[in-house]
């Protein structure tokens, strides 16, 4: 518990200190949305140019463990988008609420986590799920959005629709860039790098004191109470890594550091991604905002328990 504990505790205290901030009107009202505008257009589409560009394909080309990893996770959020549209929610709340249940906090817990629990070599599983969820995932619920937004009906003029606001998305321009540049095998250039770590490392930060920003309005209590976060909270911290284990385990029979390593990333608690978009396109900031607060304190017990049981695997051979 202490493990899990000193790596999530930093989480709670930037939640509280842009609830604070806003409580005591130290930031405006309008303080939450233009954080998280600075995340999506500056820091985060960083993070995806530097995730890509600089990724080796040695190192990510592990076939068991992206099909385990990332099977499970579309899955969850094919499942839950599916789930959403036919209880009446529109595509673009359906997907965010898709992500919510898949996108996994890879980047700010499951590295140092990984890190921890299997050593060096733990890097590179925290690091393919990281391309997966940030890159992959989080592009395809982008994509999904922006065709649920558009109104036309004629079909060509909806692709169009879709295509002009895709092109003009950080979001998705940024790993596509990055990967591009991968392909030539040019090394970044030292400042360049800097730029980019600098605007990278600002993400997490900048995300989690906007949600707590949010989380601080006072017209949060109104707009929160439609939908229970508990059915999304639920698929995030059990219906996910069950799915996974039985993908890692019993169908691909990985070794153990990947199995394990698989097991517990698709155990983590909903990251801030699906926040952003939300308050990004307007939609369901409110019960986004609640998956990750109670996600992530719930994951204190999961994944706890994940590694103990782990341990027991391990004593046990």
């Amino acid at each position: 518990m202490y493990t899990v504990l000193a790596i999530v505790l930093p989480i709670f205290a930037l939640i509280l200190a842009g609830f604070i901030c806003r409580k005591t009107n130290r930031l405006g009202d309008q303080a939450a949305s233009e954080i998280n505008k600075l995340v999506v257009w500056l820091c985060l589409p960083a993070l995806l140019f530097k995730v890509t560009a600089t990724a080796s394909w040695a190192e990510i080309w592990q076939p068991g463990f992206i099909i385990s990893f990332g099977a499970g996770t579309l899955a969850i959020f094919v499942a839950t988008l599916a789930w959403r549209l036919c209880t009446g929610h529109s595509l673009a709340s359906s997907s965010i609420d898709g992500l919510s249940a898949g996108y996994a906090n890879t980047g700010y817990i499951g590295i140092p986590l990984c890190a921890i629990v299997f050593g060096h070599p733990g890097l590179q599983p925290a690091l393919i799920s990281t391309i997966i969820v940030v890159c992959m995932l989080f592009a395809i619920a982008v994509i999904c959005i922006e065709i649920g937004l558009q109104e036309e009906r004629h079909v060509g003029k909806a692709i169009a629709v879709v295509v002009k606001a895709l092109s003009k998305n950080p979001l998705v321009i940024a790993p596509i860039a990055g990967a591009a540049w991968a392909v030539t095998g040019i090394p970044l250039a030292h400042p360049v790098m800097s730029f980019l770590d600098m605007l990278a490392t600002a993400t997490t930060p900048c995300a989690l004191v906007s949600l707590g920003l949010f989380l601080g309005q006072k017209t949060i209590r109104s707009t929160a109470g439609k939908s229970s976060p508990w059915p999304l909270v639920t698929i995030k911290l059990v219906g996910q890594p069950l799915l996974t284990w039985f993908l890692a385990f019993k169908v691909f029979a990985l070794q153990s550091m990947w199995a394990n390593s698989a097991l517990l990333l698709s155990a983590l608690p909903t990251g801030t991604g699906p926040f952003m978009l939300a308050e990004f396109y307007r939609r369901e900031a409110g019960l986004i905002s609640r998956t990750i607060l109670i996600s992530t304190l719930g994951s204190l017990v999961t994944l706890t328990g994940l590694m103990i049981w782990m341990n027991a695997g391990v004593a046990g051979t």
